[in-house]
């Protein structure tokens, strides 16, 4: 699965977004993460992430490792202001994670 290949640095965001794409059918929803509001026109690469860690039970350091390159760069400047979503799970974890409609549906 796409996780082993992510741990063995083998793999990048796109792939998550590819492997996401290939096994699952995608609808745009808005969604809230902690005090970040998401349109359904909005990163929605976070929400297939999300959507997708949720349907598979992945742990929040799972979920964040999905974000692979993004996350690594969050953890190495942990003061920035860029990629919020990411940034606001770390807070808040799948408490914060509120989608308006279903996202994934496996194909």
């Amino acid at each position: 699965m796409i996780l082993e290949k992510l741990n063995l640095n083998e793999a990048n965001f796109v792939d998550v977004i590819n492997y996401i794409e290939e096994n699952y059918n995608y609808t745009a929803s808005a969604f809230l993460n902690g005090n970040q509001e998401n349109s359904k026109d909005q990163n929605q690469g976070s929400a297939k992430v999300f959507a997708f860690a949720k349907l598979n039970d992945f742990s929040k350091e799972d979920t964040l490792k999905l974000f692979a390159e993004h996350y690594q760069s969050v953890l190495e400047n942990p003061k920035g202001v860029d990629h919020n979503n990411i940034r606001q799970f770390m807070l808040n974890g799948w408490e914060g994670i509120k989608f308006e409609n279903e996202v994934l549906k496996k194909k």
